[in-house]
């Protein structure tokens, strides 16, 4: 009997174990992105990354916020219908991972490159905003060093055809 009660509080251990939820990790994605592979055309290389494409209001919105990690060769592209101006910039409000940022023209020429730092303030207002001062169309978010790491820089392109090419890029 003794052993029968051990295997059952065994039983009911293995089971509460299970249907617990586990903790927060920071790597779930709270909104459903589209990923593509795109290319980045440098004078010395063509680089592939994959990225998540940020087009809805939503999704921009909430970018990397909370990622605890991003894969080597992957990133995020903000998709705008329209050309943002030199001061719309982005800022790392709950953004836990250093990141570099590229700011890209219709044409997906690289007007210019930020680096960009965690905010660790608890409100908003806290965190600085990073302006491009440029105007663009695309904004692409990489771990921190890679357009060094890869020799890319402003004048390079992005290939917008990889992203042209799917059915409905832009989410319409």
């Amino acid at each position: 009997m003794r052993s029968e009660m051990r295997a059952l509080l065994g039983f009911l251990l293995f089971v509460a174990a299970c249907n617990e939820k586990p903790a927060y990790t920071g790597d779930e994605r709270i909104l459903p992105f589209d990923s593509v592979d795109v290319r980045l055309v440098s004078a010395r290389d063509t680089t592939t990354i994959r990225v998540e494409l940020a087009v809805s209001r939503e999704q921009k919105t909430l970018g990397l916020m909370e990622r605890r990690r991003l894969p080597a060769n992957a990133g995020m592209l903000f998709v705008y219908d329209s050309t943002q101006g030199p001061e719309a910039g982005f800022w790392m409000y709950r953004t836990r991972i250093p990141l570099d940022i590229a700011f890209i023209d219709s044409v997906g020429v690289i007007r210019t490159i930020l680096a960009m730092v965690p905010c660790e303030t608890t409100i908003p207002e806290g965190c600085p905003n990073y302006q491009p001062n440029v105007t663009y169309r695309y904004a692409l978010e990489v771990n921190a060093g890679f357009f060094q790491r890869h020799q890319i820089s402003v004048g390079d392109t992005l290939l917008i055809g990889d992203i042209a090419t799917r059915p409905n890029p832009l989410g319409g």
